[in-house]
């Protein structure tokens, strides 16, 4: 027998976008779980029985982030890095910049938020590894330097635009800088 309310399916959906408002408004210092309840329209203990604590409701919302930028590798490296490339750069500008860099400084101050988004993007990043090192090996990309490297230099511009220098991410800069990354197309034997 079945004791109480059913789940509410859409409830998750809810409280991660009243804890993205919230995060938007407030940042990670301020946010507070009675008023993302209150946004998302459900109880305290409804959130608490899902995520025990504001650091584990802040990656719960890291990884939608995340799940929103899929990476499928098709068997075309530059076709697929580029997808990616422009996926993450269509993510990060469609969220404030505010938002993203209170996500990144939460990272960096909150262990447990720091862990859980190193372990969630290190799949990732282990997943476009693969890809590349598999490409280099095929003669598609250069071999100029290791596949760990270079994905940190295909992502991490688009950070830096996005912090730093406020310039635009634009897909004719996403091209450029898988271009720059790559090399120039490589033509197999």
């Amino acid at each position: 027998m079945v004791r109480g309310r059913p789940r509410d399916a859409g409830v998750e959906g809810r409280v991660l976008e009243a804890a993205m408002a919230e995060m938007r408004l407030r940042g990670y210092d301020g946010l507070s779980v009675d008023r993302v309840a209150d946004r998302a329209g459900v109880a305290k203990t409804t959130i608490y029985r899902r995520w025990p604590s504001k650091a584990e409701l802040v990656i719960a919302m890291i990884a939608s982030l995340r799940a929103a930028v899929p990476f499928e590798p098709s068997g075309d490296p530059r076709r697929d890095l580029t997808d990616l490339v422009t996926a993450i750069s269509s993510a990060l500008t469609a969220l404030p910049t505010t938002l993203i860099a209170d996500l990144a400084a939460a990272a960096a101050r909150e262990p447990r938020v720091g862990e859980s988004v190193r372990a969630l993007w290190g799949e990732r990043h282990t997943t476009v590894t693969a890809v590349l090192a598999q490409a280099q090996r095929d003669g598609v990309v250069p071999g100029h330097a290791s596949p760990a490297v270079l994905v940190d230099q295909l992502v991490g511009p688009l950070y830096y635009r996005l912090l730093i220098t406020g310039e635009p991410i634009t897909s004719a800069y996403v091209r450029e800088l898988v271009h720059s990354t790559l090399g120039p197309v490589q033509e197999k034997s």
